[in-house]
C-alpha cells in the first residue's frame, strides 16, 4: 500500500491518478464499440468529445460533492479545495454530474440519451472498480475496526493509518471493488447483447451499484454525513428508489416491441 508508483524528482506518478488514467482509456474504448454496436449516430469525435465533456463534469462534480459535505475544512484550507490527488473524489457526486453533461451534450446533438446511458454503465462501473483500487492504495475510503482475519493494518503514513495507527480495519475499497467487478460482469456478459428496451442497462447498473454501495458504505469509518445520516446512503436509497421509478415507468423489464 503505497500511494506514490514512483517519482523521478519534482515528479510523482501516484496509484490514485493512475487508476484515473486507466479508467477513462478503458472506458473510452468500452464505450466506442457499444456505440458502434449500437448504431448511435454519433461520429467518433462526437464520442470522444462526449467521454471528455463527461469526465470533467463528473470529477468536478465528485470533487465539489466532497467539497460540500467537508466545508468546515476546506473553508480554513481553500488551496486544498483542487487538490484531488490528495483523494477526495466522491462518485456520487461525480454521477451527477456526469449525467448532467451527459444529457447537455446529447440533447444538444440529439442523440438517444437512454441508449448511450447503456454503453457508458458498463464502462462507469469498471472504471469505478479501478477507482477503488486507487484507493486502496492510497489508504482512504477507509473502513471501521475489526477482529475478522482479512482485517488490514494500513502504513502509518496514510489516512487509515493516521486513524488506525496499528489497527486492522476492513478494506472496504476491496469490498467495493469486488461488488463493482461482479456488478460489470453481470452487464457486460450476461445483459449487455441481449434484447432489452433502452435504459435499462443503464437502471439496473443504478439498482446493483446503489444496493451495494448501501451495505458498504455500513463499514465506512470516514463516510460523508447528512446530519446523523449516512450521506451515501440516503443517496442510495434515492438512487435505488428513482431507477425503480424508471424502470416500473418505461417497463424497461418488458421486451421492445416488435420482438
Amino acid at each position: 500500500m503505497h500511494p506514490v508508483l514512483f517519482e523521478f524528482g519534482p515528479i510523482q506518478i501516484r496509484f490514485y491518478g493512475l487508476m484515473y488514467v486507466v479508467a477513462i482509456l478503458v472506458a473510452s474504448r468500452i464505450i466506442k464499440g457499444e456505440v458502434r454496436r449500437k448504431g448511435i449516430p454519433l461520429t467518433e469525435d462526437e464520442v470522444m468529445n462526449f467521454i471528455l465533456w463527461v469526465t470533467i463534469a463528473g470529477i468536478a462534480g465528485a470533487r465539489a460533492y466532497y467539497v460540500v459535505f467537508n466545508w468546515r475544512y476546506y473553508s480554513a484550507f481553500p488551496s486544498e479545495i483542487p487538490a484531488v490527488w490528495h483523494g477526495g473524489l466522491a462518485i456520487h457526486g461525480g454521477v451527477i454530474g456526469g449525467l448532467l453533461a451527459a444529457w447537455l451534450y446529447l440533447r444538444k446533438k440529439d442523440a438517444p440519451f437512454w441508449r448511450l446511458s447503456d454503453c457508458v454503465a458498463p464502462a462507469l462501473i469498471l472504471g469505478q472498480a479501478f477507482g477503488r483500487f486507487g484507493n486502496f492504495m492510497n489508504g482512504d475510503a477507509h473502513g471501521v475496526p475489526t477482529d475478522l482475519p482479512w482485517g488490514m493494518v494500513f502504513p502509518p503514513g496514510s489516512i487509515a493509518g493516521t486513524e488506525f495507527p496499528g489497527v486492522p480495519i476492513h478494506p472496504v475499497m476491496l469490498y467495493e471493488m469486488m461488488i463493482n467487478l461482479g456488478i460489470f460482469a453481470i452487464l457486460w456478459l450476461r445483459l449487455r447483447k441481449k434484447n432489452h428496451k433502452d435504459g435499462f442497462i443503464f437502471a439496473t447498473y443504478m439498482l446493483m451499484y446503489s444496493g451495494g454501495r448501501f451495505v458498504v458504505e455500513s463499514f465506512r469509518a470516514d463516510s460523508l454525513m447528512l446530519g446523523s445520516l449516512r450521506a451515501a446512503q440516503v443517496l442510495s436509497l434515492v438512487l435505488i428508489t428513482a431507477a425503480g421509478a424508471v424502470m416500473i415507468k418505461k417497463r424497461l423489464h418488458q421486451a421492445p416491441e416488435g420482438l
